[in-house]
């Protein structure tokens, strides 16, 4: 495929804005870390690195048009004993730069063996995952049960159908500002009724993600599609998913249901008065339950 200078966004100016924000959103991570651009046979996976070096390492996979920096609520306690390592995904938004597309879940998950090898992470690595970085922590667990410790999926959006609510109000957030930002209000409410901080930090993602909208080239996404039960049923343990009562893009009464139904071997966790918001709104309350698990 061909490659500009400016890859994978529209132009140097996108490139120029959305790096911008990205650098002082990074300004907020409260550890101490380090960055590396890894490279695979997709193309340069860029990774933020935090916590001691003797720690067991904990790879952190972001939500579709996130990055590595939706972390920054739960990374300092996670880094106290673990070796964490926050992906940007090659095939989506931050400072990744795939050099050839991925087009089935089994792009995504060699994408991620080979980073894990040359990140040097051995076999005993602990996977989390929010929503989009769930789907791809059960994809890879199946494929390479070996490789893992522990997994923790939150809100990982292939268990059940989504709800068809959900899915009208983002296709109607596609024609307007207006509708976009009723769509990122309604989906993360929990954190605009919470406190004016949680509103402001909904704010900052929304504008956040209207920028991936605007500065990164169109590309196809693999899309999730529900999993069968036998799938299901080979994501191995120890495994732990997650998902706030109020989620809004399936019933998380219907996830918890069906998987305790057909895979239990997972351990399974409703966390209150939150929605997708989980890992932001509830930070403590989630970082605390996924450290009493990998533990």
């Amino acid at each position: 495929m061909s490659i500009s200078p400016y890859h994978p966004f529209r132009s140097v100016k996108a490139q120029e804005e959305f790096l911008s924000r990205y650098d002082r959103m990074a300004e907020k991570w409260p550890i101490a870390s380090e960055s590396r651009m890894v490279k695979t046979s997709y193309g340069q996976t860029f990774t933020r690195i935090s916590g001691p070096d003797s720690g067991q390492p904990l790879v952190l996979l972001p939500g579709s048009v996130l990055h590595s920096l939706m972390w920054t609520s739960n990374i300092e306690a996670l880094s106290q004993q673990f070796r964490t390592y926050a992906v940007d995904n090659i095939y989506d938004t931050g400072r990744s730069i795939y050099t050839r597309p991925l087009k089935t879940p089994d792009d995504f998950v060699t994408w991620l063996d080979e980073l894990f090898t040359a990140l040097q992470l051995g076999s005993r690595i602990n996977l989390v995952g929010l929503s989009y970085g769930a789907w791809l922590t059960s994809q890879y667990a199946i494929r390479f049960p070996n490789r893992l410790a522990k997994i923790v999926m939150l809100a990982h959006p292939a268990i059940v159908p989504m709800q068809l609510g959900f899915v009208a109000r983002f296709l109607l957030s596609l024609i307007s500002p207006h509708y976009f930002k009723n769509f990122t209000y309604w989906l993360f409410d929990d954190s605009i009724k919470k406190d004016e901080r949680s509103r402001l930090l909904v704010d900052d993602l929304m504008e956040s993600m209207r920028l991936a909208g605007t500065c990164f080239k169109p590309k196809a996404m693999v899309v999730p599609k529900v999993m069968d039960d036998k799938a299901l049923s080979n994501i191995p343990g120890p495994a732990l998913f997650m998902v706030g009562e109020n989620e809004k893009t399936f019933s998380s009464k219907k996830a918890i249901q069906r998987l305790n139904e057909v895979a239990p071997q997972i351990e399974t966790d409703t966390i209150s008065q939150v929605g997708h918001d989980l890992t932001f709104a509830q930070a403590e309350v989630v970082t605390t339950r996924i450290l009493e698990f990998l533990t």
